[in-house]
């Protein structure tokens, strides 16, 4: 029988043994001792020990990369659903384009997708989004899927090994929003292969041998 090596998994309030480590991301200290915060996976990043939650909302956060839809339209600007508790919007002056005053459904209209940077959130957690720098466009076609926020550093992988891999064997353009939104775009088989091996990640994100399975199942070896 296969023994599989899973990541060491804690609960909220669970007690946390640093390992001579410093406290990172998802952890509260008491009394000296240090306790997750959720339901997550013991991550050690560089000289930190951190708690990855299982799941979560996405929480923007300034300079991340998300990919959003226009869900309305105003003379100035447009209100962008980024797969966050509240809707961003992103006035004409943060777009590549010049447009006048009551032309905003020319350039960007109701359904269409984009790829922005979150440029600010204040304190009260009111976020605004550009386009105004290089890279960052209307996607065209494509398909999209939306994973937890919290599994967007496992799909993307060390220094972006693991989409890296995604999209050389599927021929697929691929964007990952740190929102957990991701676009696809390429042969319609080959976008399903890619669903199917970022479903995989997303799945199995805690255990170990994760780059191998999903090597396995872009080759045709996997099930």
């Amino acid at each position: 029988m296969e023994v599989r090596k899973y990541r060491e998994i804690v609960v909220p309030g669970e007690e946390v043994d640093l390992q001579g480590l410093n406290p990172g991301f998802g952890l509260y200290a008491d009394k000296g001792k240090f306790y997750s915060i959720y339901l997550g996976v013991k991550t050690v990043r560089g000289p930190y020990m951190n708690i990855v939650p299982l799941s979560g909302k996405y929480i923007p956060k300034k300079d991340d990369k998300v990919i959003g839809k226009i869900i309305d339209i105003a003379p100035t600007h447009w209100v962008v659903d980024i797969n966050a508790p509240y809707f961003a919007p992103l006035h004409v002056n943060d777009v590549p384009w010049k447009v006048e005053f009551g032309d905003t459904a020319k350039y960007l209209n109701i359904g269409d997708t984009i790829l922005a940077k979150v440029s600010n959130v204040n304190e009260v957690k009111q976020v605004w989004i550009t386009m105004k720098e290089p890279g960052l466009r209307k996607l065209e076609g494509g398909q999209i899927i939306k994973i937890s926020p919290t599994k967007v550093a496992r799909v993307i992988g060390k220094k972006g090994s693991m989409i890296n891999l995604i999209k050389e064997s599927t021929q697929c353009r691929i964007y990952v929003g740190q929102n957990g939104v991701i676009w696809i775009h390429g042969a319609p088989e080959n976008i399903m292969l890619a669903i199917k091996a970022i479903r995989l990640i997303e799945r199995e994100a805690h255990t170990w041998g994760l780059t191998d399975k999903v090597r396995s199942l872009l080759s045709g070896e996997g099930d």
